[in-house]
């Protein structure tokens, strides 16, 4: 089988196949009218600020689906922070790009989601570790652009092997309770001592301690049966059974503390989100965060034509062949002419027509991507991580308590 899992197959995004219909039909449309206008385009979520700010990820993979394509792209910097405006602006023949549109899409606002619902659990816990335990969530063929964002909002570290392989890092983990259930309830220790000798020196020494007895007494067991190789226990409690999760914690922590484990760190797992990670942080040393990264509404981006030109029909036209100034143009509700995003020094986010001034002392956010098709932009991760927690301390990015419809 050449397509075991019925996955879209790269070749149907760079072709455009992995569209929506009715672009087809837009096509097929303009082409039998010998229409192909030279449109100024625009990716949005919010027309104005709202104040409540989002993480723009996606861009390289953007920046991959254009190349070669007659369009001059600029888009806000891999890890910047956004509220309001437009995130990234296509010029160029509209057929050029027509059915690229659903996956230009796809490419940003999944991603965005997870590195904004990252970004939450970072800043709960700023000096703890904290690693994304999200991959089991979602379809192996996205493990990778979940651990990604992961990584750009500033986690510690990811556990999928294969997301790990495609981003050049190494996964982490330790044990699962279906290796405690083949050893079987009072034999903990061997499946400790046994996990200690079969794998490497660079594994932390982490054990499960909830999965037969209480946390307490599986974490005493795990530290006099590994010793001073035990770096830590892992509790991961499910939320109908554990209670009062920081006493409980707090508990173990005491009872390591009187019989000289102190060195022993606690780390925590299981549905966690920024609000028990706040409570949690000064008594515990690190968190695993799955479901409320991989659950993360995906932002939701729109891609509108905000200026347009009468174009020639030879697809690869440009703005120069055609000659023409473009007309501001939108739909009812949408912001027509080309427009440029501003961060002043104070945080602000600042929207602005692009042949305006901008505030004053504000900083341009657009920036070249493709020109022409030829990618014209560097990818860095450690850059985007960088600009993504500075720019969140910039603007003052903050958890946001889901309403109860969410």
């Amino acid at each position: 089988m050449s397509n075991p899992f019925g996955t879209v197959p790269s070749e149907a995004i760079l072709e455009g196949d992995a569209t929506d219909a009715y672009f087809e039909r837009t096509r097929a449309t303009l082409e039998h009218a010998g229409k192909n206008p030279h449109v100024v385009a625009e990716v949005t979520a919010d027309q104005f600020p709202t104040g409540e700010f989002e993480v723009f990820t996606g861009v390289k993979d953007v920046a991959t689906l254009f190349e070669g394509r007659a369009v001059d792209i600029d888009a806000l910097p891999d890890g910047q922070l956004f509220d309001g405006g437009p995130v990234l602006r296509i010029e160029g023949p509209y057929l050029e790009f027509a059915a690229l549109e659903t996956s230009l899409l796809g490419f940003l606002s999944q991603p965005s989601g997870f590195a904004t619902a990252a970004l939450e659990t970072r800043l709960a816990a700023p000096e703890s570790l904290v690693l994304s335990f999200g991959a089991r969530h979602v379809h192996p063929s996205i493990a990778a652009t979940v651990e990604r964002a992961a990584l750009l909002a500033g986690l510690d570290g990811f556990s999928h092997v294969a997301a790990g392989e495609i981003l050049g890092r190494e996964a982490g983990g330790t044990m699962p309770h279906a290796l405690m259930f083949c050893f079987g309830e009072g034999h903990q220790d061997e499946a400790w001592t046994a996990f200690d000798e079969a794998v490497g020196d660079d594994v932390p020494r982490i054990a499960l301690v909830d999965t037969f007895w209480d946390e307490k007494s599986e974490s005493l067991l795990a530290a006099e049966t590994l010793g001073d190789d035990l770096d830590g226990v892992r509790i991961d409690t499910t939320g109908s059974r554990r209670g009062d999760f920081r006493h409980i914690i707090r508990e173990v922590r005491w009872d390591l503390d009187a019989r000289g484990y102190d060195d022993v760190d606690i780390f925590c797992s299981g549905g966690l989100t920024p609000e028990t990670i706040r409570e949690l942080h000064d008594v515990a040393d690190g968190f695993g965060v799955g479901s409320h990264i991989t659950g993360a509404d995906s932002v939701d981006f729109s891609l509108d034509i905000v200026e347009i030109s009468e174009g020639s029909e030879d697809p690869s036209s440009s703005r120069t062949q055609s000659g023409e100034d473009g007309e501001p143009i939108s739909k009812r509700g949408k912001l027509s002419g080309v427009k440029d995003v501003y961060r002043t020094p104070d945080g602000g986010h600042h929207v602005t027509l692009a042949d305006r001034d901008g505030p004053a002392e504000g900083e341009s956010l657009l920036e070249p991507l493709v020109r022409d098709g030829e990618i014209v932009r560097e990818f860095d991760l450690e850059t985007a991580t960088e600009r993504c927690l500075a720019d969140a301390e910039a603007v003052g990015f903050d958890y946001k308590t889901p309403s109860p419809d969410r």
